[in-house]
């Protein structure tokens, strides 16, 4: 299970029914939020259960979105995936351009400063109005054990980024 969870990105989860054909609501967690129709297989995940399923129909439902799914085509079938993580196959995601990263790319990178100094571990990031940050933990080996937050600007703290070394160089004061 570890290793299959490895290949898929959580993109959004299901919420609640909607209407009595079996339509879910779903909150996404890309940018835009409708990005996440761009996928045309789900894997959904809840209570240590995973099941495939294709999207047959999706649409902005007043502030929010709401989509069908193959095999769900009931009110109480919906019920039962209310809550459900939805994922993709990372072999689905669009390749980047240079000098762009998906989160899940950067969670768990080792961050140290341009003088080699451990600050700790890349453990999750969040959006902001001005720009995304990334939170990171202590390790064994690291400065302290404080949790510190960078802002995440190329150019400006982050120096280099390293996916194959696992790594992340910034220009940060270990003393913030």
């Amino acid at each position: 299970m570890q290793g299959d969870e490895t290949q898929h990105v959580v993109l959004g989860r299901l919420t609640s029914p909607h209407g009595v054909k079996g339509w879910l609501k779903v909150y996404s967690y890309t940018s835009p939020a409708q990005g996440i129709f761009d996928y045309p297989m789900w894997m959904l995940s809840m209570r240590g259960q995973r099941q495939s399923r294709r999207l047959l129909e999706a649409r902005p439902q007043g502030k929010g979105l709401v989509v069908r799914l193959e095999g769900i085509d009931t009110r109480e079938l919906a019920e039962q995936w209310a809550g459900a993580e939805v994922a993709v196959a990372k072999t689905a995601l669009p390749e980047l351009d240079s000098g762009e990263y998906y989160w899940h790319q950067l969670e768990g990178l080792e961050v140290e400063t341009r003088d080699g100094v451990k600050l700790g571990r890349v453990d999750h990031l969040f959006e902001t109005g001005a720009n995304d940050v990334l939170v990171v933990r202590p390790f064994e080996g690291s400065l302290d054990d404080r949790e510190r937050l960078l802002p995440f600007l190329p150019d400006d703290v982050i120096v280099q980024v390293d996916l194959a070394d696992r790594s992340m160089i910034v220009d940060w004061d270990p003393s913030f």
